[in-house]
């Protein structure tokens, strides 16, 4: 007995909806990893009647692009003088090239629509940084505060400072040992450091202690947090039933609106994968039936 071939059309269909179910999953994940956490722009624009700091800063921005495919950090300087850019990138640490690459690629265009000329510029996406600016510029120090983001969730549990402050020393020996990026977990606390790649471990160890302080004095008992200073960043969340096994693509902030819509996202998935496989079995059933009546009555 042989098989009944299954219609092209009908393989078509499906593989286009398969096809569909993979680009959400991965638009999702994409969009994880370059969502705006925040931007910081100069007051002051660029003062360039010949032309040259605008071509100096395209060059720049070309060339952190092409770095971002090879490293998470680079730092260079392009021109001399008051015509001079320094800028530099920043992945988070546990990304691959492809996906730092993917992240950085995104925020020249980002940059140039939010801030245009500024003089100074810093875009931070969830999955890496750039800054840039000027020659002469106002430099800030490397533990000043730039953002913060608070948990709006409460932890009121004995103990929670504890377990807190026990992985926040964590995070704070990570970097000072490791290299300069470091995640880890002690009981339902999922913490996270990372440092610019030109800062030497001591004084990162530092800086994330001073982010970690601001997160204390900032946030308080908040479940989650993510505190941003200029040479460094920390994030930590809380989870009551168990850090998931990869926390680290998940927005500390709001983390349980987010495994609620991974879940949705799994769920929407298969709902397509199972509609296009009961399309094809029934699209398959029809196909017999008509081949069925055909032999049955034979041609005219």
């Amino acid at each position: 007995m042989g098989f009944h071939k299954i219609p092209f059309s009908v393989l078509y269909l499906y593989s286009i909806l398969l096809t569909q179910a993979g680009l959400f999953v991965f638009s999702a994940s994409a969009a994880d990893l370059t969502s705006l956490v925040y931007k910081g722009c100069a007051n002051q624009n660029f003062q360039d009647p010949s032309g040259v700091l605008s071509q100096n800063l395209k060059t720049l921005l070309s060339t952190l692009v092409q770095q971002s495919a090879q490293k998470n950090f680079y730092s260079t300087t392009i021109g001399d003088g008051q015509n001079a850019i320094l800028g530099l990138y920043q992945c988070r640490g546990d990304l691959s090239t492809i996906q730092c690459y993917n992240c950085v690629s995104r925020i020249p265009d980002m940059a140039n629509k939010l801030c245009g000329k500024a003089m100074a510029v810093r875009v931070q996406l969830t999955g890496c940084y750039l800054r840039y600016e000027a020659s002469g510029f106002k430099q800030v120090p490397e533990t000043e505060l730039l953002f913060k983001i608070c948990g709006s969730t409460r932890m009121s549990e004995a103990g929670f400072e504890e377990r807190r402050d026990t992985a926040f020393d964590m995070v704070v020996n990570g970097v000072k040992n490791g290299s300069l990026f470091y995640t880890g977990t002690y009981e339902s606390v999922y913490v996270l450091g990372q440092c610019d790649g030109d800062l030497s471990n001591g004084d990162c160890g530092d800086c994330v202690k001073s982010a970690l302080d601001d997160a204390k004095s900032q946030c308080g008992n908040s479940i989650s947090a993510q505190i941003y200073l200029h040479k460094c960043y920390i994030s930590y969340s809380y989870y009551p039933n168990g850090v998931p096994n990869t926390p680290s693509e998940t927005d500390v902030g709001t983390n349980q609106q987010q495994q609620h819509t991974q879940r949705t996202v799994a769920i929407a998935v298969g709902g397509v994968a199972a509609f296009g496989f009961a399309i094809v079995c029934l699209m398959f059933l029809r196909s017999m039936l008509k081949k069925k009546r055909s032999s049955k009555h034979g041609d005219y």
